[in-house]
């Protein structure tokens, strides 16, 4: 069996922009080529470590010249956890690259006209801004080593247990997290606590191979209003788990909610299971500033609860939705893909009544719960599939809307929710977007009786790749 061939080592390559995923770009021989954990202006010997017909990945060897785009990074794992890739990149730098994102998935994949590009949004906190963290225990930690002869990120898979962040590409290997720098410095102490204890007293590590074990993760969430929730997600009853339970109880008092979940399944989803108060309360509250001076919003969080993670950025990304909708108070507006009605309620105030619809029903019931707890009542909420509830008879129910701000997942929206949008012929859509790529697609479908007016990107995740953008479209 002849062996694979070894790939040489190409010398003095000017990395020469950023790319997907994180990566950055080098041109070898006229072929793209993606490396990580470089950046723009630096020159490198490259190792090509993958060959595609159209593009190449290969790894930095060795720096040769260092750009002045770099930033150091912040956190101890910076190039083996997975998160993050951007840290050695100046914020500056980094908020270009998004702006450069969103211009060139709107251009090419939707042919938008954006003269009506705003300059991004940055983040004031580019560190510990996340209110939430999902960590993963396993049986099989990964190890950083010492750089091998050609640098290339090390490790070793073993038998001992981790609590961190999985490494990417490898579903049951993870890394155990020392500090992380995305969420408050509580949530360091608290996770370290765990497995200390669970390493003391023996508390077995999930082993997602053989699906035995008992702690399987651990989620802890924090808000604006300084409440803290930790989740202990278990998988076997073992008779240590109460014991980590009351440990977490006594050790922080700062924790007003925590909770266990039991996750025999054989995925890591929980949306769908039912969570149990050990301590505390069944809830946690976030409060957003309303807009414009208005009154601020309060938010019940649970353990299922989805929330924008970077709670300051997300009354910012609302406020521009607000600012593009240019409301009246005689509108009705339909706000799509609601989830758990933090953008209908953030309008409700500047308009006659809003219709929010969303598929997950835990997520309509949360929306319901949110309009009492802020005594907003001209909102309701519609639980179902967006290209089913959204329907000519729906509408004729609820009434026709003078605005829709539509908020969809990453695979953007459905072509029969389109087709109905440039039915009902609303005068202003209002589009935020993940995933610009996806929203330049269902873009272009909506040009037949739109033009796109204003763009705004929107920075919720600093050191990363992603991007929120927001698309005011105008009727013709």
């Amino acid at each position: 069996m002849s062996k694979k061939k070894e790939q040489p080592i190409i010398e003095n390559v000017t990395i020469t922009d950023v790319g997907a995923e994180g990566k950055a770009i080098a041109h070898i021989d006229g072929m793209v080529t993606f490396v990580p954990f470089v950046v723009p202006g630096d020159v490198a010997d490259i190792k090509i470590i993958k060959k595609k017909q159209r593009y190449a990945e290969g790894r930095a060897v060795a720096i040769k010249h260092y750009s002045d785009k770099r930033a150091t990074p912040q956190c101890p794992h910076f190039g083996t956890c997975g998160g993050c890739r951007w840290q050695n990149l100046k914020y500056s730098e980094q908020l270009s690259a998004k702006q450069q994102q969103v211009l060139d998935n709107l251009e090419r994949l939707g042919h938008i006209d954006c003269q009506g590009l705003q300059p991004i949004c940055g983040s004031e906190e580019i560190f510990y801004y996340r209110n939430k963290l999902e960590f993963t225990f396993s049986t099989r930690a990964w190890h950083d080593q010492p750089p091998t002869k050609d640098a290339q990120p090390a490790g070793s898979a073993a038998t001992d247990g981790a609590l961190g962040f999985h490494i990417p590409t490898l579903f049951d290997k993870v890394l155990n997290i020392e500090h992380c720098a995305l969420q408050p410095d509580l949530s360091n102490q608290i996770r370290l606590a765990v497995r200390d204890y669970a390493l003391s007293n023996q508390l077995p590590y999930y082993d997602i191979r053989n699906h035995t074990g008992c702690l399987r993760n651990l989620i802890i969430r924090n808000s604006s209003t300084g409440e803290w929730m930790v989740v202990v997600v278990i998988a076997e009853r073992h008779p240590g788990w109460e014991g980590l339970m009351e440990h977490l109880h006594q050790q922080f008092p700062q924790i007003t909610s925590l909770q266990y979940i039991f996750n025999d399944k054989m995925n890591d989803a929980y949306a769908d299971l039912p969570s149990t108060t050990f301590a505390g309360s069944d809830h946690i509250t976030e409060m957003m500033e309303g807009y414009n001076g208005a009154t601020p919003l309060h938010f019940t969080i649970r353990p299922q609860t989805f929330y924008q993670t970077n709670s300051r950025q997300a009354q910012r990304l609302y406020s521009f939705v607000a600012q593009f909708a240019e409301l009246t108070h005689d509108d009705l507006v339909y706000d799509l893909y609601t989830g758990t009605g933090t953008i209908a309620l953030f309008l409700s105030h500047l308009c006659r009544h809003v219709v929010g619809i969303e598929y997950v029903e835990d997520s309509i019931v949360a929306a319901r719960e949110n309009a009492l707890l802020n005594h907003i009542d001209n909102a309701e909420f519609h639980a179902g599939d967006m290209a089913q509830v959204l329907t000519p008879d729906f509408v004729s129910a609820h009434g026709r809307p003078d605005v829709v701000v539509t908020d969809p997942p990453r695979a953007g929206m459905h072509e029969k929710v389109v087709e109905q949008l440039l039915a009902m012929r609303p005068r202003k859509i209002v589009y935020v977007s993940c995933n610009p790529a996806t929203q330049a697609r269902d873009l272009a479908l909506l040009s037949q009786q739109y033009r796109v007016h204003r763009i705004q990107p929107v920075d919720m995740f600093p050191h990363t790749h992603h991007v929120e953008n927001i698309a005011e479209l105008i009727l013709f």
